[in-house]
């Protein structure tokens, strides 16, 4: 069988041998030297200023949008444009911490939004006042284009990266066009700490607020000239600073173990993304010239370091037909992400204001994808083309 999830870990015997000896010979296993080694080591690596790790990806989101709220830049009941196509815990913070979720439509021919159905979105609801993108598969639309015009319509854009690590466009890694970006490491993503989540910023503020909003909004994990700056605010002196809680927070901590586990993987970064593209591009060659599927439009891109590939069929009739052929040949597979999220049972329960999204629907309702591991074998390819022509 063709698992969607073939290991927990990349060159996973090493990396389970290294952590054994890790957690027999430390003295303590909660947050502390190894997350930041890896915070630092990530950032390097993603080209950012600052990286706050958390215990999951859709932590990464809860800490990120409760911090714009305590730093003021967003307030319950603002607008955020979501992508249509995406993640449940993309779309749950936001209504959870007060802010009203709007759907924004995504191409067909890349799974995500783009300037142009962004700008489709503003003409039903103009009073957006930030984007947060899902870089869906690992895949982007014009990203260059989108952040130009959120730049022009003072619109705030984020990126949720989570499935995207290592893919770039127009000489940038995604996850650096938004203001900040998140990613997951939870098994079967490009790295796994296990359980694992991060976001990425050269906004420092933020990055402060973020790290306090991920402990209980204490001041411990930030830089010293920060910590100084709001101890004198508030005129909290270094006893009491240890209970001091300075606005809301989590407690979304990891553990040094995820932190180990992730400076483990960092070094395997190059080869995992080389070997994802290198993937994806030998079958979207085959889908391509399928004339019953279509392929991801990919020419902007310079790496495509996809999380999953996926099979779009033309009609319902060859997605039957497509669905049947790799499940009877023992291939995981999987419905596209959580389709348009419009259809989800939360969505209709809390929004009732939700849009049109016509190529989100025929996505949700025209394919599946299967996994894009870095551990496929010549011959696990070589099926999948065989099932593809």
């Amino acid at each position: 069988m063709i698992k969607l999830q073939k290991f927990t870990f990349y060159n996973e015997d090493k990396t389970k041998r290294e952590l054994c000896d890790f957690i027999m010979e430390s003295s303590s296993l909660s947050m502390g030297v190894e997350c930041k080694k890896f915070e630092k080591g990530f950032s390097l690596k993603q080209n950012r200023k600052s990286s706050v790790f958390v215990n999951s990806g859709s932590s990464a989101n809860l800490v990120l949008f409760q911090a714009l709220l305590n730093l003021g830049r967003l307030k319950m009941g603002d607008m955020v444009a979501v992508s249509a196509l995406t993640w449940a815990t993309n779309i749950m913070p936001l209504i959870q911490l007060g802010l009203k979720p709007f759907l924004v439509d995504c191409e067909v021919n890349s799974l995500n939004a783009s300037a142009k159905t962004l700008k489709e979105a503003l003409l039903i609801q103009p009073n957006i006042k930030a984007l947060f993108i899902t870089n869906t598969l690992g895949f982007c639309s014009d990203l260059a284009n989108i952040e130009e015009f959120c730049n022009n319509k003072n619109i705030m854009l984020f990126e949720d990266n989570c499935e995207a690590l290592g893919s770039s466009t127009n000489g940038k890694l995604l996850g650096n066009f938004g203001i900040a970006s998140t990613f997951s490491f939870f098994v079967g993503h490009h790295l796994s700490t296990i359980e694992g989540g991060m976001v990425c910023t050269d906004d420092m503020e933020l990055s402060s607020q973020m790290t306090m909003c991920r402990a209980h909004g204490w001041d411990r994990n930030i830089d010293d000239n920060a910590q100084q700056k709001i101890r004198r605010e508030y005129k909290v002196d270094d006893f009491y600073s240890k209970y001091t809680f300075y606005d809301l927070g989590f407690n979304v901590r990891p553990t040094d173990i995820n932190g180990f586990i992730g400076n483990l993987q960092l070094q395997y970064w190059d080869e995992i993304v080389d070997k994802r593209h290198k993937n994806f591009i030998t079958i979207n060659n085959a889908i391509e010239a399928n004339d019953n599927l279509i392929s991801i439009e990919c020419n902007k891109m310079d790496i495509v370091s996809s999380f999953a590939i996926p099979i779009i069929a033309k009609d319902k009739s060859i997605l039957k037909r497509y669905t049947k052929l790799f499940m009877d040949a023992g291939v995981e597979i999987r419905p596209m992400i959580a389709g348009n999220m419009s259809k989800q049972p939360f969505y209709r329960k809390y929004i009732s204001n939700s849009g049109l999204q016509e190529n989100a629907d025929f996505v949700h309702n025209h394919s599946f994808y299967f996994g894009n591991n870095a551990d496929l074998s010549t011959d696990e390819i070589d099926k999948l083309l065989s099932l593809i022509d």
